[in-house]
This record gives C-alpha cells, structure tokens and sequence, in this order.
C-alpha cells in the first residue's frame, strides 16, 4: 500500500511492519536485509522497522517493569525524555504514546471536574476511626476519577494527589482539615487505606496512583515558602518521618510530593532525604513531584541558587522527577541545565525512570490488560456512593460531651430550633468536589419532625450601608451603586456573616448572593452583588470594616484596597488607603444576636450550629491566629443558651475550637468536620438516636496559651501533642462518648517479659453495661517508664473498634511488637529498644485509661557517649537559642546559634580516654566569634576550651579549628556554649 508516494509492507510472519523513514532507527535485526531487498525491488526510498505491539518490549505486561522501563527510556531522545519532567507531559507520536498529566486532587472526593461524591473532610475521615471505611471511600474516589478520565482522558489525569499525610501538630495551621492525625502512627494506618482504596486491590495494576503530600515538615501557612520546619533528629526519625513510610511500605502509594518549606534550613524540594531516606522505604519505583511554583522558589524567594537554570537542575538531581511550573519555562531550563553539565543524561533518566514505571503500572501501554478499563460515568454520583458519603459523614461525628439530652427522641422533641449561620448552609474547601446537591442540618431535622416542627434563625445581623450621596443599592444585573432614597428599600439590605478574625461577607437579603469584586489584584474592580459566596483560590468576597470619622470604611480583603464610591455612583476597589475610601454609617436594622436569641426562646431545644467556613480566615497561605469561635460566635452561643438551657452546640469546623464555656455550660456538644453532601442527614442521625462513632484524632486545647510557637516543630522539647503534652486538655487525643456506657475488664498479656524480636498480645474483655447498643473504639498505649532521654507521656500503639448490644461482652485482642517501642538514638544515629518496663494502658481515649500492665523488656543499656568518635552538633541532647542549617550537602548537620549565650550540651560523654585536643568544624559571619566548651554547667562549669571561630564564606563552607584542652577524666555532660549569634558549629571531635 502507498501513501503520499511512500511504500510501506507489513510481514505478518515477522510480525513487523516497515514504512519510508530511516533505516537506521530500526531496532529489528532482520529489518536491514528486509529494507535492501525492498530497495532492489522499489526504489531508493527510506524505510524503518517498526516492531508490532507484541515485540516491542515496553508495551509486552509479560515483561519485568524494570525491563519495560529501560526499553522504553532507550527508545527516547534527550529532549523527549526532559519533556516528560514536567507535571503536562508531552507526547511521543513516532513511539504512539499519548500526553500525560500529574495532579487530579482526590482528597475527599474529585476535585475541580465537575460534579462527584463529596465525602467528609479529611480530618472527619480520619475521626471514624475505621480503616474499612476509609479505604472504600479511597475505592469510591478512584472509581470516579477513573470514570472521569475515561471521558475525558486529557484534563483528568490518573496521578492523584492525596492523601494529605502531614501531621496535626498545631490546630491553628491553615490546612488542619486536610490531614488525618497528630499521631504517626495513626496516620500511617489510615492514609495506607485511604491510598490503598485509589490505587485498588491488583498487585500491579493501579486504578489511580496516589500521591503522599507534602514532604516533608509542613504544617503551617505563615511565609510558607520561607520558613524552616527544624527537625531534631528524633523528631525527624520518631514523628515525621513515619506518617509518610506506611503507605509507601505498603505500596499503597506510589509517589509523593514535596513541601514548600525548608526542612533544617535546606528546601524541602532539595532534600537528600527523598532520596536516601523516602526511597529506601519500598523496592517500587516512587515518582516525585513537585508543589505548584515550589521549583521556581529555589532560585526565587528561598535565594538558594542564584539562577533558575540551577535552581531546577539541582531539584531533579535531589529526586524531584515531575515540576509543577510553567511547562515552556521549565524545559527550557532543564535544556539548558544539560548543555551546560548542570544535569548529565542519567540524572534525567534516573527521573524519568520513575515517571514511567507509574504510567506502565496505570494501564497506558497495555489497555486490554487493564483491569479498570471499564469503569464507565455511570458510577460518578451513583447510589451506592451517596449510600457510602452518608455512612461517612455519620461515622464521623463526635460527641464531646452530654448530659443525656441526647439522643433526641422524634416524638418528644417538640418544637426544634435550628439557629447559627452554619444551620442552612454546607461549605467546601478547596479540594472539596462539586456535591450533587446538600443537605443541611436544617434539611435533616425537618425531614424528622416536619418543617412545622422546626425553627429557623441564622443569628446574623442585617444593615444597610449609607454614605453622603445615598445608600449602597445591590441588584444582581449590575455593578454595586449608590442611590438617593428616602427609605430602606430591600435591595439596600444585607446580612453580616462574620467569619472570624475581623473578616465579613455581606450577603443581599433580597437573592442571597454575595458582594463580590470583579477581578482580582489592586487595580480598581467593579463591585457585584452575584456570588454564592465565598469562593476559590482568591477569595473576593470578604471585607474587613475599619472605624472612620463617625463610620467605618470597607477593605476588600483580597486586593488590599478600600471601596470607593466614584463620580458614577459605582463602588469600585478604587482607595489604596483608608483616608481615600467612601466613609458609611452602618445602620443596624436586626440584631442577630438578639433575634436568634428569641427564636431559641420559642424552642423546646436548641441545635445551635456554629464553626467556619474553610476558605475564611483560616485556609491555604492562612493559619488562624487562636483557636477562638469566629467572630460574634461566641455571644451568639451565650445568648442562645441564656434564652433556653437546653440548647445543644452542634460544631462543625475544619479544626479544634478553645469552647470550654460550652463544655462547662451547655448539655451537649458535637463535632463534625464539614461532611460533605450528606452532612445536615448525617447530623440529625446522630442526633436523633443513631450510634456517635466518631473519636477526635488530635488535641483539643483550652486556649492558645497551651501552644508553643506555630514555627516550632520540636514537639519534645516543647510538650507539644498528646505525646508529651503536660497539661490538662479540653479534650484528649481518641476522646468521643456513645450513648451508651462501657467497662473493661481482664487486661492480660502473653508475657510480662519480651525481648526485641517478640510479639506481644494484648487482651482485654469489653462489655457493654449500658441499654443501647453502641460503639466503642479500645485503645492501646504504652509509656516507657525509664529512660536515658526523655520519652513521650502516651503513645497510641493499636486500637480496635467493636458494636456491642446491651450486656453483650466480647474480648479484644491487640499485638504489640516490641520492635515498635524503639526510639532514635542520637548518640549513635540508629534506633534502639532500651532495657526498661513499659506501661500498657487500654482504654476509651489517651488520658482515660481503665486498666494497665507493665510489660518488662529485654534491651540495651545506652553507653556514654564516645568523644572521640565525633560530636554532631544536630545529636545534642538538649539546646537554647540555636536553630538546624545545612553543613556540605546534608540538612541539619550543623547548629547555629540565633542569640548571644546560645548552647547545646551533650549528655554523659565519657572523658576517660585520655584527650588532649578538641577539633570543631566552625564558621561565623562576618564579625566573627568564639565557642566555649564547659563541663557539666552551661556557665558556671568549668571550661575546657575556648576555640576561635573565623569568618567564614558561603552558605554551607565551614574550617577547621582546634585547641588543646587540659587533662580530664570521667563522665561529663558537656556544653557549647556560643558566645555569639551567627556563628555555627557542626562537628567536635576529641583527640589524644
């Protein structure tokens, strides 16, 4: 056959097929004489061999994925292969291999593509306490995203970036609804089935390839692309690190992605941890990609690399195998960074190699062996998702507290009011999906007793905003104005929603739309009143009102600049600073307080149902400053409870609130993250009698004062966590309440004495002594009682959850491997089971503990430290004032002092070796400083040596200095001590 006067021929037999190109290319050894002899008979034309589907070996399943991968990274050209190193990856026509893209967001349901099953938040997920359920919800989310991409195979991609892994170490972090735990381990159990559900159940196929973010340390939003998370070895090895090893040892996830934030003063994109520590976890290929813009910081505002070029290049060589960037920009760089020997061949095939054994394993090249391959459209939304959102979104609930107002029973309740701006309304996140529809608590109360039944009132304030030349005048067809009126008329109203930290949105009373700018950034943008409310990365409908004259002055929060009314009669974000802005008087014409406080009167019981929006005043790029209800919150709740007793706080937030007055005060308190399309009917299950399963999977806190700094991630050193937390708590790690009562009894081990290798089995009998049946979720924790450092005060180890009827008693069985109860030790840079008892303690959360045993272990005994080995500054064993930076390629491997008097000290360093020089690996800035070294007391003690400590160039040069020190024996703790900022000390070493 011929086309546009080539010749092509297809042998059967050879199972090849040739066509006019280059016979060079071919990878067939009998094509060359095949080629000759078509030239004898057709001419000098060119031809290539191009072998068919069966023989070329990346597309054969029959094949080793190492194997299919090395085939087809040979078959690649340079600049193909750096094609691929970017989040759209280009085709390949001549090899038939399609685009590829990374990055569909799969938190709790698809995101960004159109209508899906919306599942609870993450941390509601995670508050089941159900890995069963997790991982079919995984599966449900999977499903759809396959169904989607088989719709539309080029904008949805099959890399999906969850689960989110990152720990709950402080509640104010902007991102707190997107993670499952502040417990490591309990992290690593759910989101290994939560991933395990995208991936699916085929030992090598996946139905998604999911994603860990974000590696590694990120949990707070302030300056996050320039803050360093700093990591003690310990924190690195015992808290960190774990969350994201789980799902990666259990291939459930098959790629990660890197975190903005440095880590020890190093970007997190340029770790040597992903590829020395996150790859060892796993023999699977784990391809890494890169956060939005993350790569482009490098060189930008983290001012690592002086240019882009190095700054990308040094990203991959670090292990960084997919960017997330500007597509034409980032080949261009990496182009460059290979002309110029800034990457070698095989640093980009290193990359690439890990991008491809994901796409072979997602079914690309093999489609009649894919076992997903059917998943058709028919699954998104369908009924058996709605059934599974629902079962979720219940599951999720948590009672905190009650007085035995609940469960309500439907045919007593009576009149119900359902009051606070969070009774008819369901919220997204960021990564929340489009919900087919939502249900409310209001919709799920009412559906129960009949709207009749039930009271309604949002407790907002409702004004309307007047200036000089009139009132503002909203109607959806058009920009914001002002109008002369005489009186009030409707589309002059507007209710206050007040999301907490001095930020409002204003909604128009007559639509129920929101006031919004049209546009983004300074420039001055129209006022319109057609927005459902708020939403998006730039959120453009909250205000901020500031006093003024004798009235207040409105700052769009998200250009920064203040709303004036221009010689039109149109409002635009035209002011730059308050003095230009258009002075109102806001006339209040209902109390919201007040009103909702009358309407709760009228009630039989109240559910008052507070907490946040979650793209307000706490979200991505935004922590929360306190842990406070927002805004007029808490009045409302005063007031609502003072008009009627039995008023019921119905929560729902992406993260713990300080409500100890309500605790103390109100009969009932419950908590939801926001759940989704089924939240209101979730709600009013529980509320109404079904079982309350949920258990609370981070710390809730009385104030903010009981938080360390938000940028200090040493949870040892702080008391930070139900690990190692002192005080006591609004409520603990694992607390929920059932509505029924239980009691533990015959705790027992296997063995009371256990070695490293052992296993031990932890009974104990569970009976349910109330008059309902109920769920209760047995926990297991230990406490190691002796140590040479200092050890968490709780540590959840197993847990189980059981249904009990009434008088039904069962026996929970739980495993405890002793190789669990290691801890890192920083004297020698390995883990280590101490020779010590350790408590085991079950019970209903991590302070309400109802038996325990103790558990004697067979392990070592920690030897003084050796100072001829070397001292790292990074191994202290207890610091002031000093802060982790990067020393030659590693992070953390030096400590620098931030304040004068700085120290770190060594414990138990055994001098008895006969030393007579100290040598430092130091550097200062540009005055310049010493170091003291001092035995046993950081400023009384005796000094051994005073070493000089020079200017020294360069973010990660150091020199060498040393001194003689005089004759010492015995065990010290020994201390150095800086006598300056700026000056950083990574290594001492004792010498004869």
């Amino acid at each position: 056959m011929a086309k546009h006067g080539s010749r092509a021929l297809t042998n059967s037999g050879r199972g090849a097929s040739l066509r006019e190109l280059r016979p060079k290319h071919s990878r067939n050894p009998l094509a060359r004489p095949i080629v000759e002899a078509l030239r004898q008979v057709l001419g000098p034309k060119e031809y290539v061999v191009i072998d068919s589907p069966t023989r070329i070996v990346f597309r054969d399943p029959q094949q080793k994925l190492a194997t299919r991968v090395s085939d087809l990274l040979g078959r690649l050209s340079l600049a193909e292969k750096i094609a691929l190193l970017h989040q759209h990856q280009a085709p390949v026509p001549r090899l038939g291999i399609a685009g590829f893209r990374t990055g569909t967001e799969a938190l709790h349901g698809v995101a960004w593509l159109g209508t899906a099953t919306a599942f609870p938040q993450a941390v509601g997920l995670a508050s089941t306490w159900d890995p069963d359920l997790l991982r079919r919800v995984g599966t449900a989310v999977g499903s759809e995203v396959r169904a989607m991409h088989h719709r539309d195979p080029e904008n949805v991609g099959l890399n999906v970036w969850a689960p989110v892994v990152n720990l709950l170490r402080d509640p104010r972090w902007g991102r707190n609804e997107e993670g499952y735990a502040e417990d490591p381990w309990l992290t690593g159990v759910l989101s290994t089935a939560y991933a395990g559900g995208l991936r699916g159940d085929h030992p090598f196929w996946l139905r998604t390839a999911p994603t860990l973010k974000h590696f590694l340390g990120y949990n707070n939003e302030t300056d996050r692309c320039l803050t360093s998370s700093n990591l003690p070895p310990r924190v690195l090895h015992e808290y960190e690190l774990p969350a994201f090893q789980a799902a990666l040892a259990e291939g459930a996830a098959v790629a990660v992605m890197a975190s903005y934030n440095l880590v020890n003063g190093c970007p997190a994109h340029l770790s040597p941890l992903i590829n020395e520590t996150l790859r060892s976890w796993t023999e699977d290929d784990v391809m890494v990609v890169g956060d939005a813009w993350a790569v482009h910081n490098i060189a930008g505002d983290q001012h690592w690399h002086d240019d882009h070029v190095a700054g990308f290049a040094a990203a991959i060589r670090a292990g960084i195998d997919c960017l997330t960037e500007d597509r034409d920009a980032t080949i261009e760089r990496l182009t460059t960074a290979a002309a110029t020997g800034l990457l070698s061949e095989s640093d980009v095939d290193e990359a690439v190699r890990h991008i491809l054994a994901v796409r072979i394993r997602l079914g690309e090249f093999n489609p009649e062996d894919d076992p997903y391959r059917d998943i058709g459209p028919a699954v998104i939304d369908c009924a058996e998702h709605r059934a599974l959102a629902r079962e979720a979104a219940r599951a999720s609930v948590v009672l905190l507290s009650n007085d035995g107002i609940l469960p309500l029973d439907p045919a007593r309740a009576g009149r119900v009011a359902v009051i606070g701006p969070l009774a008819d309304a369901i919220f997204d996140d960021w990564y929340s999906g489009t919900p087919p529809y939502r249900k409310t608590l209001r919709d799920g109360v009412a559906r129960r007793l009949g709207a009749g039944s039930v009271l309604h009132h949002e407790g907002l304030d409702r004004i309307a905003l007047r200036c000089a030349s009139g009132l503002l005048i909203a109607d959806p067809s058009q920009p914001l104005r002002v109008r002369e009126n005489d009186g009030v008329p409707e589309e002059a109203l507007f209710d206050v929603i007040d999301w907490g930290q001095e930020t409002f949105s204003l909604r128009v009373v007559s639509t129920r739309l929101f006031l919004g700018a049209d546009g983004l950034g300074p420039r001055p943008h129209e006022l319109v009143c057609d927005r459902p409310g708020p939403n998006g990365w730039e959120v453009r409908e909250t205000f901020q009102f500031e006093p003024a004259d004798d009235g207040v002055v409105l700052r769009h929060v998200q250009s920064g600049q203040y709303l004036a009314v221009d010689a039109d009669g149109l409002v635009r974000t035209s002011a730059p600073g308050p003095g230009d802005g258009t002075v109102f008087t806001v006339d209040l014409l209902i109390d919201g307080v007040a009103a909702a406080a009358a309407v709760a009167a009228e009630a039989d019981v109240v559910l008052l149902a507070l907490g946040n929006h979650p793209l307000v005043a706490g979200r991505e790029t935004e922590d929360r400053r306190d842990l406070a209800l927002p805004g007029t919150q808490d009045d409302l709740m005063r007031a609502v409870a003072a008009a009627n007793p039995r008023t019921v706080l119905v929560l729902t937030s992406s993260y713990p609130y300080a409500v100890g007055w309500a605790r103390e005060n109100l009969p009932a308190l419950l908590w939801s993250s926001h759940g989704g399309q089924e939240h209101g009917d979730a709600l009013a299950d529980v509320l109404f009698g079904d079982e309350p399963a949920g258990r609370l999977t981070q710390t809730w806190y009385t104030s903010a004062a009981d938080l360390p700094d938000l940028l200090d991630y040493d949870i040892i050193a702080t008391d930070s966590t139900y690990l190692y937390y002192r005080g006591t708590p609004l409520f603990p790690f694992g607390h929920g309440l059932s509505y029924t009562t239980f009691r533990y009894e015959n705790l027992r081990l296997s063995t009371g004495r256990a070695g490293p290798a052992d296993r031990v089995t932890v009974t104990v009998d569970v009976l349910n002594t109330g008059d309902r049946t109920g769920d209760e979720v047995v926990q297991l924790y230990t406490r190691q009682q002796r140590s040479r450092v200092k050890q968490p005060i709780r540590r959840l180890r197993g847990f189980r959850r059981i249904r009990l009827a009434p008088g039904e008693r069962t026996t929970v069985m739980m495993r405890l491997s002793v190789a669990d109860l290691a801890f890192w030790d920083v004297t020698r840079s390995r883990w280590v089971i101490e020779d010590a008892g350790h408590t085991i303690a079950v019970g209903r959360s991590s302070t309400d503990w109802a038996l325990i045993a103790t558990l004697r272990v067979r392990g070592e005994v920690i030897p003084p430290r050796s100072p001829r080995t070397g001292l790292r500054l990074i191994d202290n064993d207890g610091y002031d004032a000093t802060t982790p930076v990067p020393a030659t390629d590693e992070p953390g491997e030096a400590l620098r002092s931030v304040s004068p008097d700085a120290w770190a000290v060594f414990d138990e360093v055994d001098f008895n070796g006969g030393h007579a020089q100290v040598r430092a690996a130091v550097a200062a800035g540009a005055a310049g400083g010493s170091v003291t070294l001092r035995l046993d007391d950081p400023l009384a003690g005796p000094v051994l040596a005073v070493l000089p400590v020079p200017v020294v160039s360069g973010r990660e040069a150091l020199t060498e200095v040393v001194a003689a020190i005089p004759p010492v024996t015995g065990t010290h703790d020994l201390f150095v001590q800086y006598a300056q900022a700026g000056i950083t000390v990574a290594e001492l070493s004792f010498l004869p």
